[in-house]
Formats: C-alpha cells, structure tokens, sequence
C-alpha cells in the first residue's frame, strides 16, 4: 500500500497544512520515513505560525533565521544527492531533476521568509510569507515531494547492492556446485563466505528497516535458512567430494543448494517487492484472522445494517467451518477436541441464521424490540465464535506441547547416529521411517498452530516452521544413509551430526515459538520476539542453540560497578524531585517514578541481587523502561500544548526522550551471543539507561516549577506565540552516538536531513 511521508504520526499534523509529499512514492522503509519527520515538523510549524497584527523584531528574525536555515540545510542536502546521482549514472537523470525541484524550493522559502529588514512587511511590495501564504505552502509540497524523491531513489541504490550482492552469492555457489577437487572447494568456499557475510550485512540492515512486519518475517525465516544452509552447504559438499559415486550424498548436497537459491530469491521478492511472472502472493487465510473479520463484520451491524449482505457473512463462516476441518480430520486431534469443534461448527451455523433472521426484520421495521433482540443475536454469534476460537487454540497447543516434550530427548536422531556408524542399513532404514513419522507429526502440528498464532508475523514463522521440518527430515535421512554405506567416513558422520543439529534447533525455536503464542492469545503480547537464529554481521554460526539466559560473574560486576553506583544516584535524585509534587497523582510524577524503581532494579542487578537474576531479566527490565519513558513524552507533549514561555524547551527536551528510549529498545533487543557480546550489550543497557535518568533528573523540575506558575494564575498557560527565539534550540543531540555512515548514500542524506530543525541553537 502507498504511502505518503506524512503518514507517521511524526508529521500527520501537516496534510491540515496542505502539504503532502509525492503521492506515486511507496516509502517501503523507516529510514526515510523517518528521516522526513523533522524536515515536515519544521515546515509546518513555519506555515502555522500565528498571524499577528503586531509582530515583535524577535518574531520576525527567527523567521527569517528559518527561511535561510531551511536554504541552506536543503542546499547541503542537495550537495550529496548530486554526489550520488555522479556515481549511479542508470538514476542520474531523476535524481538530477529531484535535486533541481527541491534547490528551487528551499530559496523560494528563503525569499518569502526575507522579512526581518521590512519594518511592515504585509504592506510592502515585497512578497513575503504574509503576504503570499499560498505560495509557502506550494514550495514547501515542492520541498518536500523533491527531497522524497532522492531518498526513495537513494534506497533504489541500497536495493541494488542486495541484488548485486546476491548475484555474487549465485554466481560462487554454482562455482561450489561443479568443483571437482578438495584444493579447489576450499578456495571457492572461503570467497563464499566473505559473500555470504557481505549479504548478512546487507539483508540484516534491511530487515530491521522494513516498515511491513509481514515482510519483515519473512525475510528473518528467509535469512534463517540461509544460515542454517551455510554449514549444511559445507559438509554436504565436503562428503560428495569424498564419496562421487554416492547418490544419497548428492541428493543430500542437492537439497541444501535448491534450498538456499529459493531462499536467495525469496529475499530478492521481498527487497524488491515482486513476485515471479508478475504473480500475486496468496496468503493462506487462518481461523484466527477469519473469525477476527467475521466479528469485526457482525458488530458493525450495530452501526448499519446495510453495509453487507447476508450472503457474505454465510459465505465468511463457510470458510472459517471448512478450515476447522484441519482439526476436526487430524488424526492428531484428541476425540474430546474434535467434538467440540464439531459441535461448536453446528452451533455457530444455529447463531448465524438466527441473526440473520433478526437482522432481515430490523432493516424492514427498525422497533425497540427488534433492535434488542438484534443486540442479542450479535452477542451470541460472537460468543459461539470465541468459544470456536479458544477450542481450537486449546487443541492446536496442547497437541503441540505434547509432542514437543516426547521429542525432547531425540531418540531417533541419536538412534541414527550409532546405527549409522555401525553400517547398520537394516536398522538405519528402520529409524528412518520413524523420522518420517515424527516429521509428518511436527508438520501437521506448524499447520494447526498457523490457525491460531494471533498475528501474521508468527504465521509466517509457523510457515517457516513447517518447511524446516518438511525439507530437514529426508535429508537428514539421505546424510544418514550415507553415513550407513561408508560407516568409517568422518566427514560423513560430521555431515549427519550438522543436520540433526539443526532438526534440533528448530525443535527449541518452536517451544520458543509455542510461548509467543500463547501469550498472544493471554494478552500478555501483541507483537512476536525475534527469537529465529538470524545472521549477525561477521558471523555464520550453523549449530544453532537456544540462547541461554546468564548471571554476570563476579569480574563483570566489578567493571559495571561504578556506572550502576551512578544510577543508582540518579535514581535517588529522581526520586527526590518526585516528592516536591504537590499533585503525587500526575502522570507525569507516576511514569517517574515507575521509571526510578525499574532503573534501582537494574542497579540492583549490577550487585548481583534483586529480583533482575538473568541478563535476559535485565534486558526485558530495559525494554519495559524504555515503553515507560515514551508513556512519559506523550505525557510531556500533552503538557506542552498548555504552556507558554517554555514551550520549545519542553518539546525538545520531550523529542530527546523518545529518541534515547528508542536507542534504548534497540539496545536490549538487539542478539548477543557469547560472552563478551552480552556483556557488552548489558553495558549498553545500564548505560543508555543511565542518560535517560539524568534528561529525566532535568525534566521534573522543568515540569513542577511550569505547573507551580499555572496554579499562581500567572498566565503560563496559554496558546504559544509563532516562535521564541530565546528558548528554541537544534533538535541534534551532541550526546546522541553518530549512526554508522554507509557508502552507498542513504545513511548520509538521512544525516543532512536530520539537521534540517531549521532552529537556531540556544
């Protein structure tokens, strides 16, 4: 779905402005999303300024310090974007165009915003932006629409790189697949590697800037498999190359080479948003999401009941009643299951026609009674369809739970590792043919969960799931049938051990994956964890385990110590300005303090006490803080639209407090593996923590004395004037880390345009 820049809530207050970027332009990321917003809230707080009759010499010069800030900022901005239309010749020509428009913007604002020297600027011949309000508002579209246009065609560029890397990826493993000699793989293998690495990079970047979650889950399973393959893709070839004339080690090497080129592609559908031969993707439909269109379809009978047909809703529970036939003809679904389903599929077509009854009467005579026994109809529908919806949901996660724990202990696999290495094909067969068995169970049980895991990312990670599963298994079998046929091959035990390493892994990844939705279904999260083993930067790791949640040792406390001492001031000081609220009850004083008490655990943790006992706890604990912290900016802009002298201040301050909570969430649910890195990462986390508690250590008191002025009826709180040069300050934070600069332009044009506040420094 398009969308224009103006659509993040950052800058939704400028369509009542009339400005509107480009609207052909699909921004398919956050990057340029978010690299607009200050751009928009600059612009439109210019174009909103107040009229006044009487316009002070202050008012008029930060004005005109805004006019010419925007030129020169757009100027710099304009500067990079040539740069990089000189070094892509095939966008040379947009992006020359787009650079033109959005130059010719940023001085034409500039002109109009000329007003500091003409002592009655509405009456002079000169135009000015109170004179010509119309024309501002045109070059401020044109500004806006011009500077999209690069970005989005600076992303063209990172599209670009993932293609090319990808075809690097193509052209080594058809390389891989045709070499003949150790020597030879070895060579071919190691640029391999450094390609692969190169792609991690690139994709990993991406996915975390997709704005769609569908999509973003997508690539993270497509990601998964592709390093999941990589080691699969090593000692599969490895044991070909030992073993030419074996044919199950070459379908065992075929395997992970076809799998590993359809996930290479899938990525390419995604980055590029296409499909193969122009098709559409046909997303299978769930119970879940059924019955969440079929509720939603029902109660809006409540506010008109002629918006549908009784044809669509029958037709809508028809479909929801065929996939409970996944359920129903299982036969891994219990017999006590089944019939609830059964019987509840009999009573919601009973509810259905019932209402539709009702609901023909009402459209003919709208009564008192009628419309009653409509409300009473609905209610029961929906009822009948919650109870339909929790049965299955029981059904699918207790047949999920179940097999999970019999397969815990992975008889099978070790079975075929030893039988395997005896030469045993007699008994390999045999345990093979429990794997298929085991892997058909697992695959029905990915299937029923899809139906009940609440959102669409964890579909598509059930999805995932059940591919795993579908491919794993027979090439776990046909490693294991080599192992069998030349019994004394390291390389072929290894090959084995590598595959059933990773049945293993997407083992845990589903219990992982079980949790996520039942709390889900709870209410205790609307959004899945990433929890897939995802490539980071620098490192291909294939023997994929469950992260495991440690303790800081005593070495590690001792380095943390002093940055938890220094929280735990901070939070003495917070909790010291808390108490000289007079109202304890403001919302402003609650977030504080909840946000000091989790700030004290987490210094607590630094201790090696407290209820914080696991690094996992402590990041969860920082996640939380940072949801506190923005609760606390709403609650701040909220103040701000009442104040008057501090206005700009409290924004700013506010702005800088969403900006170190997000740095903050990153943070904590970034992946760190190892040691070291969760180290660094629980550093981080204290750290980012601590910044947060000192801005918060500035705002109360800013906050209290503001409130203390309105109590005093002083007149703090009125509508804000046009501007307030003294107190407005840039919206860059010199404490806020620089984001890492990529070649390939879009990161340095989202820098320029960050610095595009217009605002002269305090």
């Amino acid at each position: 779905m398009a969308t224009s820049p103006c659509s993040s809530s950052g800058v939704s207050s400028s369509s009542s402005s009339g400005l509107g970027a480009d609207a052909g332009l699909e921004i398919r990321t956050r990057s340029v999303e978010q690299t607009l917003v200050p751009l928009v809230s600059q612009i439109t707080t210019l174009i909103n300024h107040k009229d006044k009759p009487k316009r002070s010499d202050k008012t008029l010069q930060a004005i005109q310090r805004v006019g010419q800030a925007v030129n020169l900022a757009v100027g710099r901005f304009v500067t990079v974007g040539e740069a990089i239309a000189n070094e892509n010749h095939e966008l040379k020509e947009e992006m020359s165009v787009a650079c033109i428009e959005a130059r010719r913007a940023g001085e034409t604002i500039a002109q109009l915003t000329d007003v500091a020297s003409l002592d009655h600027p509405e009456s002079d011949s000169h135009i000015t932006i109170f004179t010509d309000k119309t024309g501002v508002v045109k070059a401020a579209r044109l500004l806006l629409s011009s500077v999209t246009k690069v970005l989005v065609l600076a992303d063209r560029i990172v599209i670009k790189q993932i293609i090319t890397s990808r075809n690097k990826v193509l052209a080594t493993m058809d390389q891989l697949e045709k070499v003949s000699s150790f020597q030879e793989f070895v060579q071919i293998f190691s640029q391999f590697g450094n390609e692969m690495v190169e792609f991690a990079h690139l994709t990993g970047d991406r996915q975390n800037d997709l704005k769609d979650e569908k999509k973003k889950a997508r690539m993270a399973a497509s990601r998964a498999v592709l390093e999941k393959c990589t080691m699969m893709l090593l000692t599969a070839s490895k044991t070909c190359l030992r073993h030419p004339d074996c044919e199950s080690a070459r379908i065992n090497k075929d395997g992970v080479f076809h799998r590993m080129r359809l996930a290479l592609e899938q990525v390419i559908e995604i980055v590029t948003d296409s499909r193969p031969n122009g098709e559409n993707e046909m997303a299978p439909i769930s119970i879940y999401s059924g019955i969440k269109e079929f509720k939603n379809k029902v109660e809006g009978l409540r506010e008109n009941l002629y918006f549908l047909s009784k044809e669509n809703l029958s037709t809508m529970l028809e479909v929801i009643l065929e996939h409970t036939e996944d359920f129903t003809d299982s036969a891994y679904t219990s017999h006590e299951h089944r019939e609830h389903i059964l019987e509840l599929s009999k009573q919601a077509k009973m509810e259905l026609e019932q209402l539709v009854s009702v609901w023909m009467q009402a459209q003919n005579q709208k009564t008192k009674d009628l419309m009653e026994d409509l409300e009473v109809a609905i209610l029961k529908t929906c009822q009948c369809m919650n109870e339909l919806k929790r049965e299955v949901h029981s059904a699918a996660t207790s047949l999920a739970a179940d097999l999970l724990k019999y397969h815990t202990d992975h008889m099978v696999l070790k079975a075929l590792k030893i039988t395997g290495v005896e030469g045993n094909l007699e008994a390999v067969a045999e345990y093979t043919c429990k794997l298929s068995e085991q892997k058909e169970q697992l695959v029905e049980m990915c299937r029923l969960l899809r139906h009940v895991s609440g959102t669409e990312p964890l579909e598509i990670t059930c999805i995932h799931a059940e591919d795993t599963f579908q491919v794993t298994g027979p090439q776990i079998i046909s490693a294991a049938e080599t192992l069998a046929l030349h019994p004394s091959s390291k390389i072929a035990k290894e090959n084995l051990e590598v595959f059933c390493e990773a049945w293993e892994s997407q083992l845990s990844d589903m219990s992982l994956l079980l949790r996520e939705i039942n709390d889900v279904f709870e209410g205790r999260r609307g959004e899945k964890r990433v929890y897939l083993s995802l490539p980071r930067p620098g490192k291909h790791n294939a023997n994929l385990k469950a992260l495991k949640p440690v303790k800081l040792d005593t070495e590690e406390q001792a380095k943390i110590a002093k940055l938890g001492l220094e929280l735990h001031l901070l939070t003495s000081d917070v909790d010291s300005e808390t108490e000289k609220w007079e109202d304890q009850e403001n919302e402003i004083v609650q977030h504080g303090q909840g946000m000091s008490s989790m700030a004290y655990s987490m210094y607590l943790f630094t201790r090696g006490e407290g209820l914080l006992k696991t690094t996992q706890d402590l990041f969860h604990q920082a996640e939380i803080f940072a949801t506190e912290g923005t609760k606390l900016a709403s609650a701040l802009h909220a103040l701000s639209d009442q104040v008057h002298d501090d206005k700009p201040l409290l924004l700013l301050e506010a702005e800088k407090l969403i900006s170190m909570c997000k740095q903050l969430q990153v943070t904590a649910k970034a992946s760190a593996q190892g040691k070291s890195a969760t180290f660094t990462k629980v550093d981080a986390c204290i750290l980012k923590t601590r910044n947060v508690m000192t801005l918060l250590c500035q705002l109360l008191p800013l906050c209290c004395k503001l409130l203390r002025k309105n109590k005093a009826g002083n007149g703090c709180l009125k509508p804000a004037p046009p501007w307030k040069e003294d107190k407005i300050r840039t919206g860059t934070n010199a404490r806020t880390p620089e984001r890492r600069v990529d070649t390939f332009g879009i990161k340095s044009l989202e820098n320029h345009v960050t610095n595009m506040t217009f605002l002269e420094s305090k």
